[in-house]
């Protein structure tokens, strides 16, 4: 009953975009401002994440290669800083998350979440390099968890938070048991950590700060509560939308089904209470990276939503966060489809939002 959101199988059947900016299929009412997008730069060759200097630069992974990049946003300007050795990019593997240390330039390192091999071993591992004049070195291993027999269901999202901690989703491996595993492994998690790899103070479990889940590509913590949300792929059933708490079970495990009634099917597992999702999709989409729009210039109606995209699809949509900002106000809303399958969603240092799909890297705007 398994399904996947194959990133790998997505790139590769991905039609050839051009330069200028793809046409996407546009959804508005007469309050709301149309969306479109602009290639920021195509031709690319899987770029999964990217993150942004305080500048404004582009750092962007290749998935399948393990290059780290910066790239120009205004120019079209790329460089190749480092290449991270071993990288297996088969299915979901690969060069999967990238963030800068929170305390950029003055500490310039660069942390990646990456599938490779090492010392004889498949691993997903989260590392650490240096940057000097332009090139990276000194790679460091911060932790490794064993990849597991499928290429599917690494998660890979890394993003510093607000408490200049950095979270760190891995998946559960194709194996539903792992979720609830909290002795002895660390998939099917979320991580907080210190920037040396080890358990953040205050954390509920050792390195671990939520768990119960499937598989992720996209969390981010509301600028206005810094509250953390997280998209999650179900199965056959249920995409997920949900509110990250400390210590929370989020209820995926081996007792999941599809056949109990939407959502409390999959997120039936584990100790009590198991926290259900804000917003779910009977119906999965392959539901991906997912930033807050906070004055993003989408229009006033969009200020405050999260943003989310999809991979299946292209479809990029928004949802009203209710008042508290604890849960969502209504039903998602489409804005647009993309020529191709988003995969990563991030906030320029001036607002903006922009996504990465399998061969470019795109940002939004109004007509």
């Amino acid at each position: 009953m398994q399904r996947i959101v194959k990133l790998a199988v997505l790139a590769a059947v991905s039609t050839s975009i051009a330069a200028t900016a793809p046409t996407p299929t546009v959804a508005a009412t007469a309050h709301r401002a149309v969306v479109k997008v602009v290639a920021v730069k195509t031709g690319l060759n899987g770029p999964s994440a990217f993150t942004f200097t305080p500048g404004g630069t582009i750092w962007y992974l290749e998935r399948g290669t393990g290059e780290v990049h910066t790239l120009n946003p205004s120019t079209g300007g790329d460089h190749r800083v480092f290449t991270i050795p071993g990288v297996d990019g088969s299915g979901e593997r690969g060069a999967l998350g990238i963030a800068l240390h929170p305390n950029w330039p003055a500490t310039p390192r660069v942390f990646v979440y990456v599938t490779r091999s090492h010392a004889g071993h498949l691993q997903n591992q989260l590392v650490r390099f240096s940057v000097s004049g332009g090139s990276g070195g000194n790679l460091r291993i911060l932790l490794a968890t064993p990849a597991s027999a499928s290429p599917y269901h690494n998660g890979g999202r890394i993003l510093f938070g607000p408490d200049h901690k950095l979270y760190v989703v891995i998946g559960d491996g194709h194996n539903s048991a792992n979720a609830q595993d909290r002795k002895s492994n660390l998939r099917g998690k979320i991580l907080r950590l210190d920037t040396d790899g080890t358990a953040a103070h205050g954390n509920p479990i050792g390195r671990i700060w939520s768990f119960g889940h499937r598989n992720s590509f996209g969390f981010a913590f509301d600028p206005q509560t810094k509250r953390l949300w997280e998209t999650e792929n179900g199965p056959t059933c249920t995409d997920e939308i949900n509110l990250i708490v400390k210590g929370g079970n989020f209820g995926w495990g081996p007792n999941e089904t599809c056949s109990t009634p939407k959502p409390r099917g999959t997120n039936n597992s584990g100790p009590k209470p198991r926290h259900l999702p804000k917003t779910n999709f009977a119906s999965p989409i392959g539901i991906t990276g997912a930033a807050f729009c906070e004055r993003c210039r989408l229009g006033g109606a969009r200020n405050g939503d999260l943003i989310f995209g999809d991979v299946n699809t292209g479809t990029i949509r928004a949802i009203d966060l209710n008042a508290t900002r604890t849960g969502f106000a209504g039903s998602p809303h489409m804005l647009l489809t993309a020529a191709e399958g988003v995969h990563s969603m991030e906030v320029s240092p001036n607002g903006r939002i922009f996504f990465s799909g399998a061969s470019g890297i795109y940002r939004l705007v109004t007509t």
